[in-house]
C-alpha cells in the first residue's frame, strides 16, 4: 500500500512536470496507444519490461512517442531488500536505454523507505538521479490523518489488518493530504532531481551535421589489403548511388543523438521528432555542418 502512496504521490508532480514541457506521461492505466494497463516497453531482444512513468516528446493518447525519460518508483522497509531492489529496477531499465541510446533518455527512481548507501551509489553510478525519502518521512506523512504507518518484523498480522482498514475508510481528501505531505517532507531530494530531468528536457542543439553515404561496402580479408585500397581510392568519384544518411544531433551539454537511415524520408521523419528543440537551439541549427 505504501508503493501505491508513492506512486500516487509523485504523478501529480511528474504530470505538471509534462504539461509544462508539452510532452506526454505515460503511467498505468488504459492507453489506446498499447494494450494492457501496464506501462510496458520492450528492449532490442523483445523482452518487456513493466515500469511505473514514461515520459515521451510527440507521444499522444493513440500514439507512442520518444521516450525522454524512464522513472520508476520503489518503496522497501528493511535494507535487507534494498540491494536486491536497485538491482531489479537496473535490471529493468538499462536493456532500455541500450536499445533507445541514440534519444539519451533520462533514467531515475524515486526509493522510500529504507536503502543502503550502497544500493544507492550502485543506482547513481549507473546513471540514475535518484530522489530518496527516508522511511521517517513515510510515518511522518501518514501520521498527519492519525494513521501509524510505522511497522517492523515483528508487527502481527491484524496490526496491519487494522491499520489497512482505517486507509481504505479515509476520505479522498485526507489520502491527498498524505500524498501532499509526502512530497513536502522530501521536497530537497525532489528538486535536484526535477532539475536533472528539465536539463535533459531542455538540451539545446549546438548542431545538425548530416552525412550523406554513397557508394557500397567493400570487404577487405586483411588489413594491408583495406590500407591499400584507401591509399589509391579515387575520392573525386561521385557516381555511386546513395547508400545512407548518417544523422546526429549534438547538444550543447555534450549528449550526441545518432540516427542511420537509408531512406530520405525515414531521415527526415527522425528530425522532425525533434523540431522543437531544434527551435530552441544556437544559431547552428539548420544549417550544414
Amino acid at each position: 500500500m505504501i508503493g501505491d502512496v508513492l506512486e500516487a504521490a509523485i504523478e501529480p508532480i511528474l504530470q505538471r512536470f509534462a504539461t509544462k514541457y508539452s510532452l506526454y506521461l505515460d503511467k498505468k492505466g488504459p492507453r489506446p496507444a498499447r494494450p494492457g494497463n501496464k506501462v510496458s516497453w520492450f528492449d532490442a531482444n523483445g523482452n518487456k519490461h513493466d515500469l511505473d512513468f514514461v515520459l515521451e516528446r510527440g507521444g499522444t493518447a493513440d500514439t507512442r512517442g520518444i521516450p525522454l525519460a524512464f522513472i520508476e518508483t520503489a518503496w522497501r522497509r528493511y535494507t535487507k531488500h534494498s540491494r536486491n531492489k536497485a538491482q531489479e529496477i537496473q535490471g529493468a531499465i538499462l536493456p532500455l536505454i541500450e536499445r533507445y541510446k541514440t534519444h539519451c533518455p533520462f533514467i531515475g527512481v524515486v526509493l522510500a523507505g529504507v536503502f543502503t548507501h550502497g544500493a544507492l551509489s550502485q543506482l547513481r553510478s549507473l546513471g540514475f538521479s535518484v530522489a530518496y525519502f527516508p522511511y521517517e518521512t513515510i510515518v511522518k506523512a501518514f501520521w498527519l490523518v492519525g494513521l501509524d504507518a510505522s511497522f517492523d518484523e515483528h508487527t502481527p498480522d491484524h496490526d496491519f489488518a487494522d491499520k489497512m482498514r482505517r486507509w481504505n475508510l479515509l476520505k479522498h481528501e485526507d489520502r491527498a493530504r498524505v500524498y501532499k505531505a509526502l512530497i513536502d517532507l522530501n521536497m530537497k531530494e525532489l528538486r535536484p532531481f526535477l532539475d536533472n530531468l528539465a536539463k535533459v528536457v531542455n538540451r539545446k542543439v549546438a548542431r545538425v551535421r548530416i552525412l550523406p553515404l554513397h557508394g557500397a561496402a567493400i570487404e577487405w580479408a586483411t588489413i594491408e589489403d583495406a590500407i591499400d585500397f584507401i591509399a589509391n581510392y579515387s575520392e573525386k568519384s561521385t557516381d555511386a548511388a546513395l547508400l545512407r544518411y548518417e544523422v546526429q544531433i549534438v547538444y550543447v551539454n555534450g549528449d550526441r543523438i545518432t540516427g542511420d537511415f537509408g531512406a530520405k524520408q525515414d531521415a527526415i521523419k527522425f528530425l522532425k521528432a525533434y523540431q522543437t528543440t531544434f527551435r530552441t537551439g544556437t544559431k547552428t541549427v539548420g544549417k550544414h555542418s
